[in-house]
């Protein structure tokens, strides 16, 4: 197979879709891997390693998208990249279609195999090609809030860890599974007075044991939310429902009545945001004031940090990027019904029923 490697042309995207050693492990297996020239720069990797690891480094975006059977990236294609998206190509990044609903429909009419890695899910709940820049995303949540509390930055000028003799930041955080857990360890590490809200009791449960008291573990409910927002100085939005749009758990009057200068970062915005107030903001203007609190809304937080994004997001995808490559679409499902749970156009189809919801279109279940 003839597997593309694109430059992300997303605002300040710095992460590229496949390390070396990945390019090494496909073209080890006989496969071709098309690398676009620069593409790793962002995440401080050369083209001599993408040439050393046996890749093809070609000129232009063009040419990735124009030889390749299957188009490795991280970010979903924006307007430009729409165009050179072919029927049967399949595309295997994250899509979050949810929220990128022209995307979809561009998909759709083009009949792209669209293979997101936000919905494949071995088990409920699982999500591994999710989870290592949910993690990234969640420690940087954390990271943006306290730098935007601080005075000169707009904020209400509290230092989240406080000083003897002094109340400590009080940190909310909706939402208790990989963005929230990270969230939790550096907001607890920085020793503010954290807040966690899920509706899962055994995840609730696990927190509380492994903080031993430190977190404040409460089951989300309007009630509980409104209460914990509206007392706090940070607000980080850790809600996913895979492959669907977040919910807006909160509400424009919520934040309203937050004290001027408090901080909200909604990490689900990729999905919409859970916050009503949030919009998809960007690395280079990351934040707007909404009723005198800051708003960040960067949707593609790892971005940041690329070279350790890159990394941990290789680690997780080459295993399903092998059987791709190897079996085709159509055969790796066949070999592992995972993919299924990947699998959010086909054909001109959408075999994900929350995906196929949010986009208002037909749900058509997949058939061999």
């Amino acid at each position: 197979m003839r597997i593309g490697v694109p430059k992300e042309i997303k605002t300040q995207e710095f992460r590229v879709g496949m390390t070396p050693a990945g390019v090494a492990i496909l073209t080890g297996r006989g496969h071709t891997v098309l690398v676009e020239q620069g593409a790793g720069l962002g995440s401080s990797i050369p083209d001599d390693h993408y040439i050393k690891a046996g890749a093809r480094i070609v000129a232009t975006r063009d040419e990735v998208w124009g030889e390749a059977d299957m188009v490795v990236k991280v970010k979903e294609p924006i307007a430009p990249e729409y165009p050179l998206m072919r029927k049967g190509q399949i595309l295997f990044t994250y899509l979050h279609l949810a929220a990128a609903q022209e995307l979809g429909h561009e998909m759709l009419k083009r009949g792209v195999d669209g293979v997101a890695y936000e919905t494949i899910e071995p088990t409920p709940g699982d999500l591994p090609l999710l989870t290592p820049m949910s993690a990234v995303a969640g420690r940087m949540a954390v990271q943006a809030g306290a730098t935007y509390l601080e005075r000169e930055r707009g904020g209400k000028g509290v230092l989240l860890g406080g000083v003897p003799g002094v109340r400590r930041g009080r940190v909310t955080i909706i939402g208790a599974g990989v963005v929230g857990s990270n969230a939790a360890k550096i907001a607890v590490g920085l020793g503010a007075n954290v807040t966690v809200l899920d509706v899962n009791l055994k995840t609730l449960a696990y927190l509380d044991d492994i903080y031993m008291g430190r977190v404040s573990t409460q089951y989300s409910d309007p009630m509980a939310i409104e209460r914990a927002v509206l007392e706090s100085d940070l607000v980080i939005g850790a809600v996913l429902l895979p492959g669907a749009r977040a919910p807006r758990l909160v509400t424009e009057a919520h934040v309203k009545a937050m004290e001027p200068g408090s901080v909200i970062v909604d990490v689900s915005i990729d999905q919409g945001g859970c916050v009503e107030t949030a919009r998809v903001t960007y690395h280079d203007k990351p934040t707007y004031v909404v009723h005198d609190v800051i708003h960040y809304g960067v949707a593609n937080m790892p971005g940041a940090v690329p070279r350790t994004s890159t990394y941990a997001l290789t680690n997780a995808t080459m295993r399903y990027a092998v059987k791709l490559a190897d079996r085709g679409l159509e055969g790796a499902i066949k070999e592992d019904h995972v993919f299924e749970s990947g699998l959010n156009t086909f054909r001109g189809t959408v075999p994900h029923k929350a995906v196929a919801e949010a986009l208002g279109v037909a749900h058509t279940p997949y058939k061999a």
